[in-house]
């Protein structure tokens, strides 16, 4: 079920995000060359406990994970996609580092991901990056108000396929709200003028992964929770917390 949010919850849903861009900054600036993924989550998860937020992340264990998730970050590395465990992994130069965050405050949640490189950056990793906040840029601009999720998807896809990128077809945004993730499924593929219709109050995490190899599947890791890119190319992904609203969409999960 698809719940529509007055205007007080989305005041205290943009309070949530805020507190999101927050812990993902903390983490941001806490990577260097050297330093454990763990590290970045220990920063993330005190920005959380100054507010008074809980982590949606930690102990979550959906269908397909085999243990409930441990930090309060998805920190992914490289060629991994998404849901990279936090663990004692030292961030070296070069890499590429996606961080997803989310945090429930007074029973609303936000939800936001963010790429970058460390140390010496690669030329085509600050392509993929920039891509891929076009991606996000593109989706956001489709999510207003007469438009449906088919619109978002597409516009979407149409920035990744110019890219020559590839996207897990299986993956992409949601809604999002009381839970994290709640209906509606926004894919990162699709045709325009399909799918939900979008009417203000409807808020929506839109998420472009893209991998830079141009292929669309992807391998899971043994902890049966990272996602790889199959050919070892390099993958980026970011994302915010969205408020369709007769304004024109409403980012939440700024600063």
């Amino acid at each position: 079920m698809v719940e529509i949010k007055t205007d007080t919850a989305l005041a205290t849903m943009r309070e949530a995000g805020r507190v999101v861009a927050q812990a993902l900054a903390a983490a941001r600036r806490s990577a260097a060359v050297g330093v454990r993924l763990r590290e970045l989550d220990e920063a993330a998860r005190t920005v959380l406990t100054k507010a008074g937020a809980r982590s949606p992340f930690l102990g979550y264990q959906p269908s397909f994970a085999p243990t409930p998730f441990p930090g309060v970050i998805c920190a992914s590395v490289n060629d991994a996609l998404v849901h990279g465990i936090p663990d004692d992994y030292r961030l070296r130069d070069g890499d590429l580092v996606s961080i997803d965050c989310g945090a429930e405050l007074d029973g609303w949640t936000g939800d936001a991901a963010i790429s970058f490189t460390v140390g010496t950056p690669r030329p085509a990793d600050l392509e993929l990056i920039a891509a891929t906040q076009r991606a996000l840029d593109a989706g956001i601009a489709a999510a207003t108000v007469g438009h449906r999720i088919g619109d978002i998807s597409h516009a979407v896809n149409t920035v990744a396929r110019t890219a020559r990128c590839g996207m897990p077809a299986d993956f992409g945004g949601h809604g999002i709200g009381r839970q994290m993730h709640e209906d509606p499924y926004v894919p990162n593929h699709g045709r325009p003028g399909r799918g939900f219709a979008l009417r203000h109050g409807l808020t929506l995490a839109i998420e472009p992964m893209l991998m830079a190899g141009g292929r669309d599947d992807y391998r899971t890791d043994p902890d049966g929770w990272t996602l790889r890119t199959i050919d070892g190319s390099r993958a980026a992904h970011i994302e915010h917390t969205v408020a369709i609203t007769r304004d024109g969409p409403r980012i939440l999960t700024l600063p």
